[in-house]
């Protein structure tokens, strides 16, 4: 596939092949069509005879391979205990690796026979292994742990399984009030506490079913020779419920209970010895309560929504945990002593070669989809294989369990292989980082390595292999993995590399080939061929920066690695002498001294840029293009020349079509006049008007682009990097280069920063924690050392109140961050055995309101100071490793205070946490959970007093882990992911259908690529279910939002801010099933995670809060409604302001409810101030304005009416004739009405007519806005109704018939 500069180069033609699907013919060009085609292929059912069961009918489809069936009945309930089996078909044995319909014979109602085989070690082991995880498939301790890819879900705690077709139908008129609706004290609006019990709510049966009280290998393994010859494979030591012990021998016929007992080996055979195939069967024989338990668990087990149950494709690591008991767990115990290198799971016994994978997979074939698909899949399982095995060796290399390669080495410098994966330290060694800044470059130097390994393995090259690289950052060191290139370790690095430099710069080599492979990828990174000078003084060409190094493996494959600079320097962080930034800059107070010099732009700030310039030189073009014509026009309207007269004509006969903004149109045929003039510059096909001609050259120009005949921006990224020298340092070229990049740095400050605040202000932009905020300067490319100057213009902005919750989220990431920057220092110089002492004394010093915390040194260093002198101990950090135990309160606060001075240049000037706390308003708990999310630490789930000042708030109980946190390169799907684009682009042009379709479609291929979860396919499902909402199938909307909000919690964490957007698009589903109950668990539960991620000052807040007193309102709990409501009110009028229509809607919802109370005072007072800002608003006509106007008169009478039936008491007494008044409850059509509306989904009944009207207007301003390319992408549309959550491009404004975005 072609990849275009910069701009998703195929959405296009995806949507274009898609139209031709529709007309029915097919272009044989493009083989995606049919192969989209074979993917839907239809399933068929095989009847699967498995021994001791009734046969039963399985669907299959012809895509699955053999091992997917395997999968299937290992899952299933009744044949769950079976591993080592083969599938038969009229005799012959399946191969576990083809395909079904590769497979002769295998058709509808086939019949498939389980045939058991005899086992090896390799199989027992697999075998016992599968049982222990049947036996503790509902044991959260794994998610607790982080381990196996296993993670959190607590959905079902809140649904009860009352979700879908199975839920309790809707509950009659009659019935409502047996809702328990009210909320938990501190969900209450107003309510200060923060409790963070509930984050992990426990299961009612804390004790899970046990089945056995010991499962584990036997002391008698391995088998001596004789027992080996009988075929005895393992022996195994159960002790039943029952309290009876038991030898079990794994034969290669399976498992038989011996006679050996714990002090004697006896392996005979016991009589009876109930000889199975499966342990499973044997233990139901010799115990009844493990044949009752496991029957129950498993039951259990299959009710589970698959998504509670499948592994995750990176393992997500839980800040908090409830104190689980430890039990005994052989398989663990086994995986951590056998170094879990003998069980890799596809090759016992050898360790994966993990370099030859991973470059093999890049080689596999790529030119039609199933080819793409297989590809990007076997890309995606290693790098995920890749990134679990790298975190195991990091971890292991800094708890000291691997032996150093260079072992009489300082341990800063040692260097480390495991598993074939190499290890290096973040520090810097030998002085290589001399002139960037040292340990703080080498510290950095990794993750900026990683990014270029990440934008070259997305250009995806043939024949340009880039290394695994994963950054592992544990107990305070940073870690790189990186799979090693064949013969790399025999030769010196002097001879190996033949391209780039191991300088930086003072000796420079170049290589023909490398420079044809770079130049491929120049283009799309945007990266500038140059000269520079080698020691020599002789010039060499170069097509990346000096210090990328090519090296020929000997797999001949040609390797590149150290991409730390693959994209330009940051001049705003780089101060040169005798350099002027631009202005823009300088008033900012640019450029300011940063650590280390290797700040780069990122790879999206460097699109934007580009983008940015783009639509410069298109309008630059069109208008000196407007301005010629008009000249020519005056001059001589006959005479045309003729070369121009077809660019002209077609401008003039497009000026015809003036509609209602003809400014639009004329500009429109400007920029498409320019745009077809540039790309008939740049073909040199068809003969061009010599002055036309010029101005497009002089627009080129204009914008800085490096060739003269198309547009091309690209930044030479050697300049200004110390030690690179240049042929003609003051030579044009090279002084136009020096602009662009200043222009870069001026553009990052003077418009992605601004543009990102104004999305802020608009609501556009929504980040609730320290993630979401980083992840949106990110996706603008701007860094986050630019944190500081985003924060302090807030402070300084117009809408300084609206942005109030960007103040506070700024803030509290310039202060966690700070403080992770020491606490990384702090814990280099912590033993092992003081870890949690030094965690919970830093967390005190940290939050604690109490003045002076002690830490308690581990004791028995103290006892054994005679013998410990002796032998040197071997740890990474500073001699003296009880330093830390002196910190207090008031010191870490000083630091933490000037490192976010040095650091982000941002002054707090706090002395204790509690000033903090008071001067900006946040919350303790929010900033507990940023810095253990940031470093890595869990704490024990229990309520932590932060203010006490008489007792510090942690314990070195309270310390259960530290984790690693992990960077790696994600791989992704890009077929899907186009798919994914045209359904959005569908959607937002109206045409819901067919955008539904593409989004189905690139469901199907995510799941191709990733397997059943991931967090692009959360974004899938969430779209796939407001659509199904919309167009009104409500059951399957719910349905694909519980897998939505399943996978959000899975793969990003139970409490990330994705997760709590998908609770609240759950229940408004549910409420609209008539699940009401369900629907306001989940609100409360949204509301309990805000409060606890930030706090209750927060814009969701206010539509979180329309919700839930929307749906109290309609089970008539109307004070409670009232308190929700009136909340979102105050929340609105703050972020949005109190003219906007946002208030106006908040009010009259507040007045709704004062009218089912009958207070027709407050209603008619809240009703008029939202009348008012309607009519401001909008004008008197709008339909807004006049339904809030009658409603108003609705009121008055109701009012009127209520006021007489009162005198006519009071004149009358008790004998006064009433009329009764009506009160109505809310119909729950009603409430739904609004539900959609504060949600953003409108349905508009439209005639034939508007649609035609409706097509056309897309139409045409699709045109515009090709025209403009796509130079609104910035201004998103809300992310309502279209939200990948991390699209990089944003979709553009488009009219939504269906789904208008509800400004009010």
């Amino acid at each position: 596939m072609p990849l275009v500069n910069g701009d998703g180069g195929h959405d296009h033609s995806e949507v274009e092949n898609h139209k031709e699907k529709d007309d029915g013919e097919t272009r044989a060009d493009d083989g995606n069509e049919q192969e989209v085609i074979v993917i839907q292929d239809t399933g068929f059912t095989v009847k699967m005879h498995v021994p001791g069961i009734e046969p039963f009918d399985l669907q299959v489809s012809p895509q699955e391979m053999v091992q997917e069936i395997h999968q299937v009945l290992m899952d299933r309930e009744d044949t769950c205990h079976r591993t080592c089996f083969s599938l038969q078909l009229d005799g012959n044995v399946l191969d576990n690796f083809s395909e079904l319909k590769s497979i002769e014979g295998l058709q509808e109602g086939s019949n498939l026979k389980v045939v058991e085989e005899p086992y090896t070690v390799r199989e027992a082991r697999i075998h016992v292994r599968h049982i222990r995880d049947l036996l503790k498939s509902l044991d959260p301790s794994d998610s607790y742990n982080g381990v196996d890819c296993n993670s959190l879900s607590f959905l079902s705690m809140f649904t009860e399984g009352d979700l879908g077709d199975t839920g309790k139908r809707k509950r009659k008129g009659s019935e409502l009030e047996q809702i328990d609706c009210t909320p938990p004290e501190h969900i209450l609006p107003g309510s200060k506490d923060r409790p963070l019990l509930f984050l992990q709510p426990q299961t009612k049966d804390v004790k899970p079913l046990q089945c056995l009280k010991v499962l584990t290998m036997s002391g008698w393994n391995p088998p001596p020779g004789n027992r080996k010859m009988h075929g005895d494979l393992m022996y195994l030591y159960v002790v039943t419920m029952e309290d009876r012990h038991v030898s079990i021998t794994a034969s290669t016929r399976g498992f038989y209970v011996n006679q050996s007992t714990a002090y004697s080996f006896n392996p005979k055979p016991a009589n009876p010895s109930f000889l199975s195939h499966s342990l499973v069967e044997l233990l139901s024989q010799i115990s009844p309560i493990f044949k009752k338990n496991f029957a129950a668990l498993q039951k259990k087990r299959v009710q589970r929504h698959p998504f509670e149950r499948i592994a995750t494709p990176f393992q997500v690591y839980s800040w908090t945990a409830p104190t689980v008991e430890h039990a005994m767990d052989c398989v663990r115990a086994e995986d951590a002593y056998t170094s879990r290198l003998g069980y890799e799971e596809h090759i016992p016994g050898q360790t994966r070669d993990w370099n030859e994978e991973l470059q093999t997979t890049r080689e596999l074939p790529r030119k039609n989809l199933p080819e793409r698909l297989l590809r990007e899949r076997a890309i995606f399982k290693v790098h995920s294989d890749f990134a679990a095995a790298a975190t195991r060796g990091a971890m292991a290399v800094i708890d000291g369990n691997v032996m150093a390669i260079n072992p009489g080495e300082e341990t800063k410098m040692q260097m480390f292989i495991w598993n074939n994966i190499f290890f290096s330290l973040g520090f810097d060694v030998r002085d290589h980082y001399k002139d960037f800044g040292g340990d703080n470059a080498a510290y950095v130097a990794p993750t900026n390595d990683l990014n270029g390994v990440r934008a070259y393995n997305a250009v995806d090259v043939e024949g340009l292999y880039t290394l695994g690289t994963v950054v592992v950052d544990y107990r305070g060191y940073r870690v790189t993995a990186q799979s090693i290139i064949p013969g790399i370790l025999e030769r010196e690095q002097e001879q190996s590399v033949i391209y780039g430099s191991i300088d930086f710069g003072k000796t420079v080599v170049s290589h023909p080939k490398y420079l044809e492979l770079l130049e491929k990828t120049a283009r799309p990174l945007k990266i500038q061929k140059h000269n520079v000078l080698n020691d020599k003084n002789e010039e060499v060409e170069l097509c990346s920066s000096v210090e990328c190094k090519g090296i020929i493996g000997n797999d001949s494959r040609h390797y590149i690695l150290d991409l730390l600079r693959t994209f330009p320097p940051d001049l705003n962080f780089l101060p040169v002498e005798g350099e002027e930034l631009p202005e823009e800059c300088s008033k900012m107070g640019f450029p300011k001294e940063h650590r280390h010099r290797l700040s780069c732009l990122r790879q999206e700030l460097i699109e934007a840029f580009v983008e940015h310039r783009y639509l410069v030189f298109m309008k630059l073009a069109a208008l000196q293009l407007m301005q010629q014509k008009a000249n020519k026009q005056e001059k001589d309207c006959a005479a045309v020349t003729e070369n121009g007269s077809s660019c002209v004509t077609k401008a003039v006969e497009n000026n015809k079509t003036v509609s209602e903004d003809g400014k639009a149109e004329e500009n429109l045929s400007g920029l498409d006049q320019a745009r077809d003039l540039a790309e008939s510059i740049a073909s040199e096909d068809r003969a061009v008007d010599p002055k036309s001609k010029e101005v497009i050259l002089n627009a080129y120009k204009a914008v800085g682009s490096v060739s003269n005949t198309s547009f091309d921006i690209r930044f030479n990224p050697d300049i200004f990097s110390p030690g690179v020298r240049f042929h003609d340092s003051n030579s044009e070229e090279l002084h136009k280069q020096k602009q662009l990049l200043k222009d870069a740095a001026a553009f990052l400050v003077s418009c992605q920063i601004p543009s990102l605040i104004k999305d802020c202000v608009d609501h556009t932009v929504l980040p609730m924690d320290g993630a979401t905020l980083a992840e949106a300067m990110h996706q603008r490319g701007i860094n986050i050392r630019y944190l500081a100057k985003i924060v302090e213009l807030v402070s300084k902005s117009l809408a300084q109140q609206q942005l109030d919750h960007i103040y506070k989220l700024g803030v509290t990431e310039i202060i966690t961050r700070s403080a992770k920057h020491i606490f990384k220092i702090y814990l280099q110089g912590v033993e092992l055995s003081g870890l949690s002492v030094a965690i919970s004394h830093f967390l005190n010093c940290f939050l604690s309101s109490f003045p002076n915390p002690i830490a308690h040194l581990p004791t028995d260093e103290l006892v054994s100071k005679k013998k410990r002198n002796k032998r040197k101990p071997r740890h990474l950090g500073n001699a003296d490793n009880t330093a830390w135990a002196s910190t207090t309160p008031v010191e870490l606060w000083k630091s933490i205070s000037n490192e976010t001075r040095n650091y982000f240049s941002f002054s707090i000037d706090c002395e204790s946490v509690d000033q903090a706390i008071e001067k900006y308003g946040l919350q303790k708990i929010s900033l507990l959970r940023e810095i253990c999310v940031k470093s890595g630490i869990q704490i024990l789930l229990k309520e932590y007093n932060f203010d006490s000042r008489h007792r510090p708030t942690f314990t070195e109980e309270d310390i259960l882990n530290i984790f690693p946190v992990v960077k790696h390169v994600n791989p992704k799907a890009s077929d899907a992911f186009h798919f994914f684009q045209s359904g959005q682009a569908k959607v937002q042009q109206g045409f819901l259908k067919e955008g539904c379709e593409l989004i189905n479609e690139a469901l199907n291929l995510f799941n191709n690529v990733y397997g059943a979860m991931h967090v692009e396919i959360c974004a899938c499902l969430r779209l796939l279910a407001r659509l199904n909402y919309i167009m009104g199938d409500y059951n399957e909307a719910l349905s694909n939002q519980q897998k939505a909000v399943l996978m959000s919690e899975r793969a990003l964490g139970v409490d990330h801010p994705n997760t709590i957007q998908e609770y609240m698009h759950l229940a408004l589903y549910c409420f609209a099933n008539g699940q009401l109950s369900t629907a306001l668990k989940l609100l409360y539960r949204s509301r309990y995670l805000l409060l606890l991620v930030y706090g209750e000052d927060h814009p969701e807040m206010a539509l979180l809060d329309s919700n839930i007193g929307l749906v109290l309102h309609g089970v008539m709990e109307y004070d409670l409604a009232l308190r929700f409501l009136e909340n979102a009110l105050a929340i609105n009028g703050k972020y949005h302001g109190a003219k906007s229509l946002k208030v106006a809607l908040s009010h009259h919802l507040v007045a709704r409810v004062y009218e089912s109370k009958a207070e027709f005072r407050s209603a008619l007072q809240h009703e008029k101030d939202g009348y008012t800002i309607y009519k401001n608003q909008l004008g008197d006509n709008h339909e807004k304005t006049k339904e809030s106007s009658e409603y108003l008169k609705y009121l008055t009478q109701q009012a009127v009416a209520l006021q007489r039936t009162m005198n006519e008491i009071y004149k009358n007494g008790s004998n006064a004739s009433i009329l009764p008044l009506k009160f109505t409850a809310p119909t729950m059509a009603s409430v739904l009405e609004q539900l959609n509306v504060i949600n953003g989904i409108l349905f508009i009944p439209l005639s034939q007519k508007d649609l035609e009207n409706l097509k056309a207007e897309v139409e045409r301003r699709q045109q515009l806005q090709g025209a403009v390319r796509s130079a609104e992408r910035e201004e998103s549309t809300e992310e309502k109704v279209t939200e990948p959550c991390h699209t990089k491009e944003k979709s553009q404004p488009t009219v939504e018939p269906s789904t208008e975005q509800a400004s009010a």
